[in-house]
């Protein structure tokens, strides 16, 4: 099916976006279920009340991973085939997936104290469970917890029970590492309305690749209704009864010298 250059730059994109899409959804929904079913962990979501927060946050990491790979597959299945059906549906989650982004993102910046404090609990689960079970899942969990934040624990850089875990640093910078929930409070105490522009940009992000796949759709609806770029090398005239038809060829018939002989 042919595409002008716009077509085809939205079909690229789209392919790009959506292997990666597929890559951080295929990350998070592995890392929510391996903690969901870990032998170490699954006794957490009997609904225990010291690990709530926990049980909340691996919910909540299943179900996103979840969308997001489902939304992936729609898109690469849609631009790759240049479907416009699975580009629809794309499209659909793809809004719905920016409307959320917007919407935690208000949340976050109006209740940036109430979040914050969220999280900091879920980060104290996570620790607290890692020094009695040390589960591998928890293990890579707090490791992100570490390195994103770059703090270290419940006391700072020197505790000795996660250090393991904590980001590799300089011998100096090592003791200057503050403790991950004092971290994590102050980032959305103080700074509410980056946390906030990290959600409107990752949004930002979807309404582009949203964009690209409105553009790419017409372009294959314009495609499909475009006659074909293509002319017939004969045609045949209709000739008065009783006669045989007349057929017309374009290209010159070369017959080989012995055959006319």
């Amino acid at each position: 099916m042919a595409l002008d250059g716009c077509g085809q730059l939205c079909k690229c994109i789209l392919i790009l976006f959506n292997i990666l899409f597929a890559l951080v959804g295929f990350a998070m929904l592995g890392l929510g279920l391996w903690l969901r079913f870990s032998s170490e962990t699954r006794g957490f979501f009997d609904i225990d009340l010291n690990t709530q927060q926990f049980v909340i946050g691996v919910s909540v990491l299943i179900a996103l991973g979840a969308v997001i790979l489902l939304v992936a597959v729609f898109g690469d299945y849609g631009a790759c085939n240049e479907n416009r059906t699975a580009l629809g549906v794309f499209s659909c989650l793809l809004a719905i997936l920016a409307g959320l982004e917007i919407g935690a993102g208000v949340f976050a910046y109006m209740r940036s104290d109430e979040v914050g404090e969220q999280l900091a609990k879920f980060y104290i689960t996570v620790y607290a469970q890692y020094v009695d079970k040390g589960d591998p899942g928890l293990t890579v969990t707090l490791s992100m917890f570490h390195n994103v934040l770059h703090c270290c624990g419940l006391i700072g850089a020197l505790d000795p029970l996660v250090k393991r875990t904590c980001p590799d640093t300089g011998f100096l910078e090592t003791f200057t590492l503050p403790a991950c929930p004092t971290v994590i409070v102050n980032l959305f105490e103080s700074k509410a309305p980056l946390v906030m522009g990290l959600f409107l940009g990752t949004a930002a992000m979807l309404i582009f690749a949203l964009v690209c796949s409105s553009l790419l759709s017409k372009e294959i609806q314009r495609s499909q209704s475009s006659p074909p770029p293509y002319i017939l090398l004969s045609s045949t005239v209709l000739s008065p009864p009783n006669q045989d038809p007349v057929v017309f060829s374009p290209l010159p018939v070369i017959i080989p010298v012995a055959d006319a002989l």
